[in-house]
């Protein structure tokens, strides 16, 4: 297997057989609502109201209304089973990913006969055409704008080729053959090629793609500065694989689809066309957002014009996320994470050891970082490295800083230090009206008149729970015997 090209299909052969990482039923399930409602007890977590838990990756084989269709849901719900994925130790994503960004191996384009993706084809052309039926997007909720595409990677491209790019957007099947699109305002290169497009009254070539290695999920949520415009994030998933991500031509339209998807989508974003997102439901809600709220659904989508729907052909999977889940803090946050590490490398190098996003920020709002202070020269150099931070990454939004002795992976560890090594009056840092995440609810005006001026303004938090250099040997944590031996006691 080691030649094979990495596909959906290849993980989760890795993971069938661990009972701890995968589970699946041959139990009907609804897509409408059923599908998040189960995984929210077995195994979404983040910020999913509770109860919820930790848990494994789980296939529903059964699909009602879609009988050739499987469903997979919780894939990167678990930082352990992204490492397992990856191969790689789930504490070191970060600087894993970081080198991966930095030494990209770009995609290939192959041919038809190596294209799984293309191995059944409907065309908008053909009579009874509707993507409502020939793709099972589930909803989240009951109050849910609609059927929602909750992981599919767009790639798409600027008018004269030039420039490439892939992104995760959230995308509701409006209509027979229309999707709504939401494309956040600023930061996403297929929104600037949009607006390229939109100038010159042209509808945009798009491909979507669904049931991918997390490798391309994941890669594919790097943001600028990190990956400026040009910068193709496919390239991040061949670093990781050390293999390149196999492109094929679309079918129906002049763009590259990624040829071992399960599902894929070609169409056209239609320029100055927008749709109301809960047109068909008129809940005012969109869909739950990685925050842990429900998204207010937005009056004007931008609209893609869907061409053709192909898929593999035995049971093809489709492939779903819950916005608060631990799957999307492994999506959006390693990626953040290898941002962040990045920019304090080359700024101040060696200083900051590891970052973790943990679930409690989604993956995007909040950050601990881990310092090492050598000498008195380093005092304050940890603040730095917040500023640094906020700079690598504008919608973060609370900054924790640690020694080197604490578990950054562990918010028992983290929250311990504003107890014992933190001072409210003098570690506690607030930058008001600065720039964040639009998706945070309390980012409004109303919430807070003084220092919000519009929408997805926000005041950040640096808290300090760093030990003064001059005061470290106050502040060593009680030492235990080592016992290496200690799982013999456990037999």
């Amino acid at each position: 297997m080691a030649n094979q090209p990495w596909d959906l299909r290849r993980v989760l052969s890795e993971l069938k057989d661990d009972p701890k990482q995968y589970h699946e039923t041959n139990v009907e399930v609804d897509p409408e609502a059923e599908i998040s409602g189960v995984y929210r007890y077995i195994g979404a977590g983040g910020t999913v109201k509770r109860p919820t838990q930790a848990g494994p990756a789980m296939m529903f084989n059964t699909i009602k209304g879609f009988p050739d269709t499987r469903v997979l849901i919780g894939l990167m719900a678990s930082r352990k089973r992204v490492g397992k994925i990856f191969h790689h130790d789930y504490r070191t994503l970060g600087q894993f990913l970081n080198k991966s960004v930095s030494n990209p191996i770009w995609p290939e384009t192959v041919n038809e006969s190596q294209a799984p993706a293309h191995e059944v084809v409907h065309k908008a052309t053909e009579p009874g055409f509707d993507i409502r039926k020939l793709v099972a997007a589930p909803t989240n909720t009951p109050e849910d704008a609609g059927p929602y595409i909750t992981v599919g990677v767009v790639l798409g491209s600027s008018m004269d080729k030039s420039k490439s790019d892939v992104t995760i957007h959230r995308m509701v099947l409006e209509d027979k053959d229309k999707l709504g699109i939401y494309i956040m305002p600023g930061g996403r290169h297929i929104g600037a090629f949009a607006e390229e497009y939109e100038k010159a009254n042209q509808p945009m070539p798009v491909t979507i793609s669904i049931g991918l290695d997390p490798a391309i999920t994941i890669g594919a949520t790097f943001e600028p500065p990190t990956t400026p415009i040009g910068y193709n994030e496919l390239g991040v998933a061949g670093s990781i694989r050390q293999q390149p991500v196999q492109l094929v031509d679309g079918l129906t339209v002049d763009e590259k689809a990624i040829a071992r998807a399960e599902y894929t989508l070609e169409g056209y974003i239609m320029p100055n066309e927008r749709i109301q997102e809960d047109i068909n439901t008129h809940t005012g809600k969109a869909m739950p957002e990685f925050p842990g709220y429900d998204g207010d659904a937005n009056p004007a989508l931008q609209v893609i014009k869907v061409t053709a729907v192909t898929h593999r052909r035995d049971h093809p999977i489709m492939q779903s996320v819950i916005g608060p889940s631990e799957e999307h803090v492994s999506m959006a946050g390693i990626p953040t994470e290898a941002s962040i590490l990045q920019l304090v490398n080359r700024a101040i190098p060696g200083k900051v050891t590891n970052v973790y996003n943990p679930p409690a920020g989604g993956g995007k709002l909040m950050t601990i970082m881990q310092i090492h202070k050598e000498n008195a020269a380093d005092e304050g150099i940890q603040r730095q490295a917040a500023l640094l931070a906020f700079s690598a990454f504008k919608e973060l939004k609370t900054v924790f800083l640690v020694d080197e002795d604490v578990d950054i992976f562990d918010m028992n560890d983290v929250v311990w230090t504003m107890n014992t090594r933190f001072q409210a009056d003098q570690d506690l840092i607030v930058l008001s009206g600065m720039r964040n995440h639009p998706l945070d609810p309390s980012e409004r005006p109303e919430y807070d008149p003084k220092s919000i001026r519009f929408q997805g303004m926000s005041s950040k938090l640096v808290i300090d729970g760093t030990v003064p250099f001059d005061m470290k040997a106050q502040f060593e944590r009680a030492k235990f015997k080592e016992v290496p031996d200690w799982k013999k006691f456990l037999d």
